[in-house]
């Protein structure tokens, strides 16, 4: 079997932020990222092959990483309307019979990364499709058994396709994030280093712990002299943050206490939707034009 583990708190942003005519439900609320995502959910499930899917969603988008860093990603200045969606697409991906996983102290990612490492090695999965384009997740990549799958562009990143396309292998992301930094997650990086730099000193080293601390012993083709004596210095004097961008960016599993109830993958298998569910939901919000979009009904076996 394959197994697909979708953000769905990416598709629902996405879906509510795309240019097209707002989705209205009942009394005008707008639904367009809920709308979006139950598209997007059916298209996988009718369209693209998917038989065992899971999903997860940030119930709130604060979690323990803010407590590390201030400046995590938050809340804050996020419209109304979107935020008051977050319910209402849990309450889609349920009706819809979908294995959902709403995280409250961790985040999405977090949960992909439990479920995608929990089932990486089980003699039943024969690959792991991790549905979204973010660069963070890149680093649950392995060979060819788990991959990510920008589903728009109709990518696919491997352990290859990784490096080729961050210029570091998986194991490097977090150290590359903590470089670099990641603006939609709200740090910065270390000064004076870019994403080029980053990626051919971490594809020589792998990790900070292995880059040598004075720059005459770096061999890094193309990062010499005093460009490498700068990056050096950066990384010396800001080792502090280095490690916490990385922790940050670091995905937390089951180890990290990470909750994931399914223990069998084949718990994700998805039998078709339990029809007056999914129709109760259409009538309490609004959304008649998604009453026909599942095409297998649970009750028709």
């Amino acid at each position: 079997m394959e197994v697909h583990l979708v953000d769905a708190t990416y598709e629902l942003f996405r879906a509510h932020f795309s240019p097209r005519l707002p989705v209205l439900g009942r009394n005008g609320q707008v639904l367009s990222g809920v709308s979006g995502l139950v598209e997007q959910l059916c298209y996988l499930l009718r369209e693209q092959g998917g038989t065992h899917v899971g999903c997860a969603t940030d119930r709130v988008i604060e979690s323990f990483r803010n407590d590390l860093f201030p400046g995590y990603k938050s809340s804050f200045g996020m419209p109304a309307d979107l935020l008051d969606q977050f319910p209402i697409a849990e309450a889609a991906v349920e009706a819809l019979g979908i294995v959902l996983w709403p995280m409250v102290e961790f985040e999405a990612d977090d949960a992909i990364a439990a479920a995608a490492t929990r089932w990486a090695e089980d003699e039943a999965v024969d690959k792991i499709v991790v549905c979204t384009p973010d660069k963070d997740m890149a680093q649950l990549v392995r060979d060819e058994r788990i991959v990510l799958w920008d589903r728009r562009r109709g990518l696919t990143y491997d352990d290859a396709g990784v490096r080729a396309k961050w210029g570091v292998p998986p194991t490097s992301i977090p150290d590359y994030l903590a470089l670099v930094g990641d603006a939609s997650d709200g740090y910065p990086g270390l000064p004076g280093w870019g994403a080029k730099g980053a990626a051919a000193v971490l594809d020589r080293y792998g990790h900070f712990e292995d880059i040598p601390e004075k720059a005459s012993a770096w061999e890094v083709p193309g990062v010499g002299g005093a460009r490498a004596i700068g990056l050096a210095a950066s990384l010396r004097e800001h080792r502090a943050d280095a490690l916490l961008y990385r922790d940050l960016a670091r995905l937390r599993t089951e180890a990290d206490g990470v909750p994931i109830r399914q223990r069998d993958p084949d718990e994700l298998r998805w039998d078709g939707a339990p029809r007056d569910a999914w129709e109760a939901f259409c009538e309490e919000w609004g959304l008649e034009r998604l009453r026909t979009r599942p095409h297998r009904w649970l009750d028709e076996g």
